[in-house]
């Protein structure tokens, strides 16, 4: 098995998470929590890549679905994250950094490659079907905001505070990042008495088990 960080945004996810764990030989892996949102998540990564040196990093949490590909209680996924909330305007006059033609960041390295990071982040094999989360400053709390995501970016199918930040972290550091999430609720559902966190944690769970145990 690679030697593999284990990031998870809460101590709640990571109290969830940890009874999975058993499965795998302890010299082989750490966890830390990376925090939560998008700020927090990214200084975290960036402080425990260089110290921990990991071979690759997992990214494991909960997510609001968009749309029905992954319904509450099911796990997937992520090679391709977005961000939204960081542009100008709100509602329907929010345009992306993209859009403004910004990009996150940009530098021309001493050998003459470019290193850009814009609105959408790919951290998969070029062969793999996208699967893309959406990466918020501020979870939806209605429809209409959630359709307005869907509209900008109608490739997401889950919303989560973490991903895009640890893309970009990983990014910078040059570390292979998987990311799996447990779909714990619809996004923009506010009612946390339908979601079902310990259920996706636990799918999730089993799926970044199934792949670090067949790598090993």
């Amino acid at each position: 098995m690679k030697k593999t960080l284990i990031l998870v945004p809460t101590a709640g996810e990571q109290s969830l998470l940890k009874p999975h764990l058993a499965a795998l030989p302890p010299d082989d892996y750490r966890l830390h929590l990376c925090g939560f949102g998008p700020v927090a998540s990214g200084v975290r990564a960036m402080q425990l890549l260089p110290i921990l040196q990991p071979e690759q990093v997992i990214l494991i949490g909960i997510a609001g679905a968009l749309g029905e590909s992954l319904p509450p209680g099911r796990a997937g996924w992520f090679n391709q994250t977005a961000i939204y909330g960081i542009g100008a305007g709100g509602g329907d006059t929010f345009r992306t950094a993209q859009d403004l033609g910004w990009m996150h960041f940009h530098e021309t390295r001493q050998d003459g490659s470019e290193f850009v990071v814009q609105d959408i982040v790919d951290f998969g094999t070029r062969d793999e079907p996208r699967q893309q989360l959406l990466t918020v400053c501020s979870a939806s709390a209605t429809q209409p905001e959630v359709r307005l995501r869907q509209r900008l970016f109608p490739d997401a199918t889950a919303e989560d505070m973490e991903g895009f930040s640890v893309a970009v972290a990983c990014q910078f550091a040059g570390i292979p990042l998987k990311v799996v999430r447990g779909i714990s609720n619809i996004a923009g559902d506010r009612d946390k008495g339908r979601w079902r966190i310990k259920d996706a944690m636990d799918a999730a769970a089993t799926l970044m088990l199934e792949d670090l145990l067949q790598n090993d």
